[in-house]
């Protein structure tokens, strides 16, 4: 700046950079060390607000709506999300073809990632189409046998018969595919916890006569 010649209301840079090189030793030190803490703090706002270039994610399989417990997996019932890597949890499922025509054990809401622990077995033969196979309810009367069930479990389907030391198995090695919470009928009565299992279509038409009539249990294998 020409001497005598009246400062601007805001100096440029190179001006206050001239006036601090020209100012007192002690006075230049204090103005270029609250210069770089300045800088320094800039700089350090940037780096937090960045997202940082390293930051891992993956592939996670979740519900892509709200599922019901004991549903065969389709691919229109689960979407792929990507998550960081530190939130995904272990056993996750990647993608569709992971848990296509699997069974849900417990009821899903959309957007939770599915995990092994969450699927029951490949989804049963009643479900996709094998005409061979039939998916059957039956409601169990006594609630401590429904309570040791989980879907993939093995059972016996048997029926007293007409001499009560001798009991009928209707059907062997039936498959669990989920076990229904206790309800209540019209009355406000507890009714037995209803448990679909999965047999051969004929050994399903003669439960299915049987729980009619008779009372029906299962004994696990």
């Amino acid at each position: 700046m020409v001497e005598g010649m009246p400062r601007g209301i805001a100096p440029r840079l190179h001006e206050r950079l001239r006036d601090v090189l020209r100012s007192p030793s002690r006075r230049r030190a204090a103005l270029l060390r609250r210069t770089a803490a300045g800088v320094l703090v800039v700089l350090a706002l940037i780096l937090a607000l960045a997202p940082a270039e390293g930051d891992a994610t993956g592939a996670v399989l979740v519900a892509a709506r709200d599922l019901a417990s004991g549903a065969a997996l389709t691919e229109a019932d689960v979407a792929v999300a990507t998550w960081p890597v530190e939130l995904i949890p272990a056993g996750v499922l990647r993608g569709p073809a992971d848990a296509g025509g699997r069974i849900l054990a417990g009821a899903a809401r959309a957007g939770e990632p599915l995990t092994d622990v969450r699927l029951a077995g490949p989804a049963p033969p009643g479900r996709t189409g094998d005409p061979r196979v039939a998916a059957v309810p039956v409601r169990l009367a006594d609630a401590d046998v429904a309570g040791l069930l989980v879907p993939g479990s093995r059972v016996d389907v048997i029926t007293p018969g007409p001499a009560a030391d001798r009991p009928v198995v209707l059907a062997a090695d039936a498959a669990v595919v989920t076990v229904v919470a206790a309800e209540s009928d019209a009355l406000g009565q507890a009714r037995g916890r209803l448990v679909l299992v999965t047999l051969p279509r004929a050994d399903a038409a003669r439960v299915a006569a049987a729980a009619l009539a008779d009372q029906v249990t299962v004994t696990l294998r």
